[in-house]
C-alpha cells in the first residue's frame, strides 16, 4: 500500500480531486445527510445522464441518502422511474432527493418504513411494482453500521438488528423481486470493502457484507436462467450518514478514508456509475460479479 500524502492538510488527493477531512461530529443513528459537515455530494449538480436506463423502473432501498441517493439521482437522469424505500425518520433527506428526481422528469414514489418490520418488508416489492407499473431493477442498498470496539461490548440485539437490515431483508426483497422482474432485469446488492478487509470495530457489519458477497454469487447462478442478472458493488470508505452516526469512532472521522491509495474518502456520486453500468444493457454479459469502488484498497 502506498504511503499517506506527506501534506495531510492538502485539499486535493493524488489525482487532484477534492479531499475532505471531516471534523469530529456525531448524530443519532441512522443519521441525516442534511446534518453532515461537510455535506456529501450525490451528483445533484454534476451527474449527467445519457439515457442508458430509459424506460426502466427501479426500487432502491436506503434511497434517501448516501450511496442510495446518488444511485437514485443517476438512475433518474438516465431515464429510469424510481421508487425510494427509507426509514420514516429520514423523511427530510428523502424529500430533498425526491425533488431532485422529479426535476429529471421521471416518475418518483417514496415508501417509508423499517426493513426490520416484516409486514413492510414483505410487501415493499409488490407495492413498488404496482406504483411504477412493473419493476426492472432492485437495488438492495440499505445498511446498518455501528462501531463497537470489542466483541465483549457487542450485544446480541445489535448483531440481530444488523443482520436483519443488511442481509435478511435482502433475501426477502430478492425473493419477491424474482416474481415480478422480467427477462433482462437486474438485482444489484451493496456489499463493501469490509467483506474482504474487515475492520475489528465493525465485526457484525463486516460479517453481513461477506454474507452479501456470497449471497450475490449464489443468487446470480439461480437467477441467470430466468434472464435476470445479479451483481454487487463493493464501496470503500464513502462519506455518508453511516459514518458520523456511530459508524466510525468519532476521533477517526478527520482522517476517514485517508488510508486509501488515493488518500481520501469517496463521495456517493463516485459510486453511482457502477450501479448504472450494472443496471444497463451495457452489462448484459456481467453476472455474479462485484465492482470495487474504493479509492485503492487490497481486494480479491
Amino acid at each position: 500500500m502506498l504511503d499517506h500524502p506527506k501534506n495531510e492538510s492538502s485539499s486535493t488527493d493524488r489525482a487532484g480531486k477534492e479531499r475532505i477531512s471531516p471534523p469530529k461530529q456525531q448524530q443519532p443513528e441512522p443519521g441525516l445527510d442534511a446534518e453532515m459537515t461537510p455535506l456529501a455530494d450525490h451528483g445533484e449538480s454534476s451527474y449527467e445522464g445519457r439515457g442508458r436506463l430509459e424506460g426502466k423502473r427501479a426500487l432502491i432501498t436506503g434511497g434517501d441518502s448516501g450511496i442510495g441517493a446518488a444511485v437514485a439521482i443517476a438512475f433518474a437522469r438516465e431515464g429510469a422511474d424510481v421508487a425510494l424505500a427509507h426509514l420514516p425518520v429520514e423523511d427530510r433527506d428523502a424529500e430533498n432527493i425526491e425533488s431532485v428526481l422529479e426535476n429529471a422528469g421521471v416518475q418518483v414514489h417514496r415508501f417509508p418504513g423499517d426493513l426490520r418490520d416484516r409486514g413492510y418488508r414483505d410487501g415493499l416489492v409488490d407495492e413498488a411494482a404496482a406504483a411504477l407499473g412493473g419493476l426492472d431493477i432492485l437495488v438492495n442498498n440499505a445498511g446498518k453500521q455501528i462501531s463497537v470496539e470489542s466483541l465483549d461490548e457487542l450485544p446480541d440485539s445489535q448483531v440481530e438488528a444488523t443482520f436483519d437490515v443488511n442481509i435478511f431483508a435482502m433475501f426477502a426483497l430478492s425473493r419477491a423481486a424474482l416474481k415480478v422482474i422480467g427477462q433482462g432485469g437486474s438485482i444489484i446488492n451493496t456489499t463493501s470493502i469490509q467483506a474482504f478487509e474487515p475492520s475489528a470495530h465493525l465485526m457484525d457489519y463486516a460479517a453481513t457484507k461477506a454474507a452479501i458477497s456470497n449471497f450475490t454469487k449464489a443468487l446470480a447462478e439461480q437467477a441467470a436462467p430466468r434472464g435476470i442478472r445479479v451483481n454487487a458493488v463493493a464501496p470503500g470508505p464513502i462519506w455518508t450518514p453511516l459514518q458520523p452516526s456511530e459508524g466510525q469512532p468519532i476521533e477517526a472521522l478527520p482522517k476517514f478514508g485517508h488510508d486509501t491509495w488515493l488518500g481520501r474518502a469517496g463521495q456517493p456520486v463516485e459510486v453511482a456509475p457502477a450501479y448504472v453500468f450494472l443496471a444497463s444493457d451495457e452489462a448484459s454479459y456481467v453476472v455474479g460479479s462485484t465492482v470495487h469502488v474504493n479509492g485503492g484498497k487490497n481486494q480479491p
